[in-house]
């Protein structure tokens, strides 16, 4: 033999990943979603889930149903973004997944998200491909485009699109999408937690937004698949889903938007992009839902000048 060695294949090694889940309403949709967390080929899991004071339902039957779970049960309802970090600040892992309770998994979807994030301590973001659950061949995203900063438009790459393995490759992307995403622990500790301020939308295009500018990347992952029930909690047309979408769209422009960047995208979103679609439901009759525009715009008259609007709060 002389002086050759023989290594021994090291182990392939599983860092602890903790999976936060947010409920409202829908603790058996909760459950569906944690059976298929049980049947994944990972090794290496804890599944947290936040219940944001379910009025009309009783979370309860998520422990009894599944023990090891760990079950924050909030006062109140604190909304989408503070639910997420009560959860954060519960978990353990070397890295944490934010995975909607709306959602089912694929056995094999976390190793190729762990798997890049290990080999490039610069992404500090994944997302997996995800698809409609109730249409499983169609995408509804593959990464996302850059928003732009006047419209505040962006879109999901593949979004209706059959899969046809057009989007089978992985890729940088400007954002990760909020109901599956995985970050490092280290990041969310440079960084911080996701802003409380949002309390429903646009928490994750931020959260990303400051990744980004703290110089991470954030990458799309092909071969990772997620089902997305979608909008179980919101409803399509409800006030609180136009309410918040709006508000939170100038918010985010508040936070990440600057000199005149700023100025021409306020100005559209006041002068033509709410009063467009505010007049569209005004002249159907639906007063509930244009007044819904408006209330999002009285609520920054009213917080001009708050400094909550600009917190990051950490770990």
């Amino acid at each position: 033999m002389g002086n050759t060695l023989y290594r021994k294949k090291q182990p392939k090694t599983y860092p602890l990943v903790s999976i936060i889940s947010v409920n409202y309403n829908h603790s058996e949709v909760t459950c569906e979603l944690i059976r298929s967390l049980n049947e994944i080929t990972y090794p290496n899991i804890e599944i947290i889930v936040v219940d944001n004071n379910s009025p009309d339902d009783d979370p309860s039957i998520i422990k009894r149903k599944y023990p090891n779970v760990v079950l924050i049960q909030n006062p109140i309802n604190y909304g989408f973004a503070a639910g997420n970090n009560y959860g954060l600040m519960a978990a353990h892992g070397d890295y944490i997944m934010l995975l909607n309770n709306d959602t089912e998994v694929d056995k094999g979807f976390l190793e190729p998200l762990i798997e890049k994030l290990e080999k490039n301590p610069g992404i500090g973001a994944v997302s997996p491909k995800i698809r409609f659950f109730h249409t499983p061949d169609t995408i509804q995203y593959a990464g996302y485009t850059p928003i732009n900063y006047v419209t505040m438009r962006n879109f999901a790459i593949g979004y209706k699109e059959i899969d046809k393995g057009q989007y089978d490759n992985d890729r940088q992307t400007a954002y990760g999408h909020g109901a599956a995403m995985v970050v490092p622990m280290r990041v969310v500790k440079e960084i911080g937690l996701m802003s409380y301020i949002f309390f429903l939308y646009y928490e994750e295009a931020d959260w990303c937004a400051r990744i980004s500018k703290a110089g991470y990347e954030i990458h799309y992952v092909h071969n990772s698949l997620v089902y997305h029930k979608e909008s179980i909690s919101t409803g399509k047309l409800s006030t609180l889903k136009i309410y918040y979408l709006n508000r939170n769209r100038i918010v985010f422009m508040r936070r990440n938007l600057h000199g005149k960047t700023f100025i021409f995208g306020i100005l559209y979103q006041l002068f033509v992009a709410i009063p467009k679609n505010a007049g569209k439901y005004l002249i159907r009759g639906k007063l509930n839902l244009f007044h819904a525009y408006y209330r999002a715009i009285g609520w920054h008259i009213k917080n001009l000048f708050s400094e909550e609007v600009h917190e990051n709060p950490t770990l």
